[in-house]
């Protein structure tokens, strides 16, 4: 399972220094990142082969060593012209800070279900910050999931973050 998992991603790597060990699965489309999916332990691991895929893998490292760390790499993510807005607007949410569902929303004159939902389907988690993204009176969901392993990562990459 995990050589078809790996087969479809350009690069596959280990998040240094968390404790789930989940890993990476890189995309690259054309000149620019198309997507960053979170695969399990056993998924085999895959070097880098392009000049790009390199420079995210680099990029994404130093992003793990320094939450600080902002990426230079082109991005193509693919959606509707609204969830395109809303990964517009997350990107804009410094490293260290969140922003309820409640707060974006109300800044895009939308609501906040339809930011969940753009949320849910962002292709490029971590480069387009949806977990900075929270609900009013808690953490909220991740890719969809309000608990489990993806909760599990949004919940560090928030701690990483504050530790900034």
């Amino acid at each position: 399972m995990a050589s078809s998992l790996t087969s479809t991603h350009d690069t596959v790597f280990n998040i240094p220094s968390f404790h789930a060990n989940p890993k990476l699965g890189i995309r690259i489309h054309g000149q620019s990142l198309s997507a960053i999916d979170f695969l399990p332990p056993s998924a085999a691991e895959k070097a880098p082969e392009t000049e790009l895929a390199h420079q995210v893998v680099t990029e994404l490292l130093d992003y793990f060593a320094n939450p600080a760390r902002s990426f230079s790499f082109p991005v193509n993510p693919q959606g509707t012209a609204f969830q395109q807005r809303v990964w517009q607007a997350l990107r804009q949410i410094p490293a260290g800070d969140v922003c309820s569902y409640g707060q974006l929303a109300g800044r895009l004159n939308t609501g906040a279900r339809a930011l969940g939902n753009a949320c849910r389907y962002n292709p490029i988690p971590i480069v387009i910050p949806c977990h900075r993204i929270v609900a009013a009176n808690g953490m909220g969901g991740y890719s969809g999931q309000t608990s489990g392993p993806q909760l599990t990562i949004k919940s560090w990459l928030l701690a990483h973050e504050s530790r900034r």
